[in-house]
């Protein structure tokens, strides 16, 4: 039985995911697919977020065996996801069968600046940390997607707007989080099982020389957008779902 678990990033929940665990789970043939909420965020909302990306593995692992889904598992993670998918292979490589990983970034592999783009600081820390829910969802999808339908965007910001009021993450959490991603520094090696990256060229958050240069550094298959942004599932995802279907079948 194949259970591919989703992962997402700072401050995000398994509903922004949106139609894509459907689409993928059709395009791929799995016969599970999990999106998981860290502590902090989504359901969970009410919980004290970790402050390490190991702990974040922990508690997927932990979350996921209360859920009845055994491993080995396939990952497809997003950002901090995807570092804590790197974390997870590190420390119980023989439950993770293959990852996909989506415009990540990882210490010591690539500069800070790299890593996260600096022009983004002053706003991030303006709105992340001290804006209302409409100010950080409207900053959010302004740096991650690049959808061009004015439309289509309004309605997205609506429901994000409308997932923060539901279950909003705490500025403390919103803190805990971002001391985990950046004080996580994955090991200099490559993982033991299957990768494939994948990155949007026109990322306005993370650069795609991070998802390139792990990619020489791995040895291992790289997928590159022209046009997505950060959320690479939100800009395209049956793009992502057909990149994932080619990979596994090759």
């Amino acid at each position: 039985m194949t259970t591919w678990v989703l992962l997402r990033g700072l401050m995000r929940e398994a509903r922004h995911w949106g139609e894509f665990p459907v689409l993928f789970q059709n395009a791929t043939g799995a016969q599970h697919v999990v999106a998981l909420d860290f502590p902090g965020n989504g359901s969970l909302h009410m919980q004290t977020s970790a402050t390490s990306v190991g702990a974040m593995a922990n508690f997927s692992r932990a979350r996921l065996a209360q859920l009845g889904y055994a491993p080995p598992y396939r990952v497809l993670a997003l950002s901090l996801g995807a570092m804590v998918a790197v974390a997870w292979s590190e420390l119980y490589p023989a439950e993770i069968e293959a990852m996909v990983l989506i415009n990540t970034s990882l210490a010591p592999y690539s500069p800070f600046y790299h890593r996260l783009r600096p022009a983004n600081y002053p706003a991030l820390i303006r709105h992340l940390l001290f804006g209302s829910a409409v100010q950080r969802e409207r900053l959010i999808l302004r740096l991650t997607s690049n959808q061009s339908r004015a439309q289509h965007r309004q309605e997205i910001l609506e429901q994000w707007i409308s997932y923060a009021r539901e279950n909003p993450v705490s500025r403390a959490n919103i803190l805990r989080q971002l001391l985990a991603a950046l004080g996580y520094r994955s090991k200099k090696a490559a993982p033991s099982m299957p990768v494939l990256l994948l990155a949007g060229q026109q990322d306005h958050l993370v650069n795609a020389r991070c998802s390139l240069t792990l990619a020489q550094l791995w040895n291992c298959a790289i997928q590159l957008h022209p046009t997505a942004g950060h959320d690479l599932p939100l800009d395209d995802g049956a793009w992502v779902a057909r990149q994932v279907k080619d990979w596994l079948d090759s």
